[in-house]
């Protein structure tokens, strides 16, 4: 088989990669240096937009069925607890109003199991050696058990984490640097918990302390934050040196818990760095999650990002693989359809950056003031709590923050304002909401009926149907029928909208069409 693009890397990033780009009809190809399928998750959160961006994939629901979509959390200040839930939360645009709770080990086998139900094998036991743009192609050298092979397709992709060797070969540059703290991570059985208890969460003057429900080789997940110990540095983000009992029962202690370590299954410490990529491509060479940018731990982003980066991308690589669909006269340049996802992304991994790197500060640093801050000052604040978690809108909009579902792309080359402008509707780049919307039949869910590859084109109740786009195959057209006016919007693949207008403008949707690579094929010539 002719591949067009190799994923190196079987992590949800590198999944994720594959299974939009095999959606949109690449020839894809993965694989990871690891023969083992299993390593302890560092993740254990899906976030709403992430589900939103997957749904497409045909995924979620399997992923639904091992998450807790209802987690309940006691939270611990000082001697007052609070409990709540993070379930159907004031999030009416979404179909997951809810923090999602999965290890990351379900997620890769979820979308492992919906690759090869594709055809598309993960490659085990298979390194990359190295990566080089040729520049109307890029070349790999791969070993495996079977010697050593070089491979030859239009684009790599390094979803292969943190000591990435795609952005190595890429020398694209990196931006970073190593915490001071770092997290301690365990499974363990423990005793002093009472019956079927959610989710803990401690607050003290050295950092936070969770307990999840969730641990994989015993009952509970133990991660905490505290400074780096001398000489445990290692692989950044990867579970390192085993962690000695006496010392994870003095975490628990100092956190202000009772429980008590009764079996240890095992533990590592796991060195952290926040930092990312100079640049997300070069040629034809491309970095994706872990290996384009490193968040700490802090509002759970690392396995979310990696993953929206891999839809955004996916589509792209798939519509530049195939070549312009309508032919070399077409306007397509793959360069504006491919550089977009750099500046798309690289954007957002800098606003997501500061974000993690402040709340990791309130959370782990040994500094006086955060120290003070959670020791002291969060137990005075503490009897607030329930009415600030009791204030529905105020911890939606906290979840639209660290879900990215603010997150828009309104500066890309690839969100294109008609003419005349659509007004009342969300604006090129922007995440299209989801809404209960009719096309002639009963109330559907609007992100329902754009589950399916390709670009969708909505046109209002009274809009004029534009006839290039009708022969698009690349292009589902949808009319609105409780939505009145005459304008379209055209959603990209990933769920953003790419191009807007208040009436009929055939000459402005054709040029976005042709700028993304999904015009319509040109009639053929008897």
């Amino acid at each position: 088989m002719t591949v067009e693009l190799l994923v190196v890397g079987a992590g949800p990033t590198g999944l994720s990669l594959a299974l939009q780009a095999h959606h949109h009809g690449a020839r894809v190809r993965v694989v990871e240096r690891r023969r083992e399928t299993f390593r302890p998750s560092r993740a254990l959160i899906l976030h709403p937009r992430t589900l939103e961006v997957l749904r497409p994939l045909g995924v979620t629901g399997a992923l639904l069925e091992l998450a807790n979509t209802a987690p309940r959390v006691d939270l611990h200040l000082g001697t007052h607890v609070t409990a709540t839930a993070l379930t159907d939360l004031a999030l009416p645009d979404t179909a997951f109003p809810h923090l999602s709770l999965i290890r990351q080990t379900d997620v890769e086998a979820v979308l492992t199991r919906a690759l090869e139900g594709r055809g598309v094998p993960v490659e085990r036991g298979t390194e990359l050696l190295a990566a080089e743009d040729r520049g109307n192609s890029a070349r790999a050298v791969l070993r495996s058990s079977h010697g050593v092979e070089t491979l030859r397709c239009p684009f790599v992709v390094g979803c292969d984490g943190p000591d990435s060797v795609v952005r190595n070969c890429a020398d694209v540059g990196w931006r970073g640097r190593p915490y001071a703290e770092e997290v301690v991570l365990a499974d363990l059985e423990a005793g002093g918990m009472p019956p079927g208890a959610g989710a803990q969460v401690f607050a003290g003057r050295q950092g936070l302390l969770f307990l999840f429900p969730l641990g994989e080789q015993a009952t509970w997940r133990l991660l905490a934050t505290r400074a780096a110990a001398d000489g445990t540095r290692g692989n950044v983000g990867q579970p390192g040196a085993v962690v000695p009992e006496a010392e994870l029962q003095l975490l628990l202690s100092d956190a202000g818990t009772e429980a008590r370590i009764e079996r240890l299954a095992w533990s590592a410490r796991v060195p952290l760095r926040c930092g990312i990529a100079r640049r997300f491509r070069r040629g034809r060479l491309f970095v994706a999650g872990d290996a384009a940018h490193n968040y700490s731990p802090a509002t759970g982003q690392g396995m979310n990002a990696g993953i929206q980066d891999a839809v955004n991308l996916g589509w792209k690589l798939a519509f530049a693989a195939s070549g312009p669909a309508g032919g070399p006269t077409s306007g397509f340049d793959a360069d504006v359809l491919l550089d977009s996802y750099d500046g798309e992304r690289r954007a957002a991994a800098h606003r997501r950056l500061l974000l993690t790197h402040t709340s990791f500060w309130a959370e782990a640093s040994t500094g006086r003031l955060p120290s003070w801050l959670r020791a002291v000052a969060a137990p005075w604040a503490a009897p607030v709590v329930p009415a600030l978690l009791g204030r529905r809108r105020l911890v939606a909009e906290a979840v639209r923050l660290i879900s990215q579902l603010r997150v828009h792309y309104r500066r890309s080359a690839l969100s294109v304002e008609g003419t005349p402008p659509l007004r009342g509707a969300p604006r090129p780049g922007d995440r299209l909401p989801d809404a209960a919307v009719s096309t002639g039949g009963p109330p559907e869910e609007l992100h329902a009926l754009l589950a399916r590859p390709g670009v969708h084109l909505l046109m209002q109740r009274d809009a004029l149907p534009p006839a290039d786009a009708l022969a698009a195959d690349r292009v589902t057209v949808l009319r609105l029928s409780n939505s009145p006016g005459r304008g379209w919007v055209a959603v990209r693949p990933d769920g953003h909208v790419g191009f807007r207008c208040g009436a009929a403008d055939p000459a402005g949707l054709a040029g976005w069409l042709s700028l993304i690579g999904a015009a319509p094929s040109p009639p053929v010539r008897p």
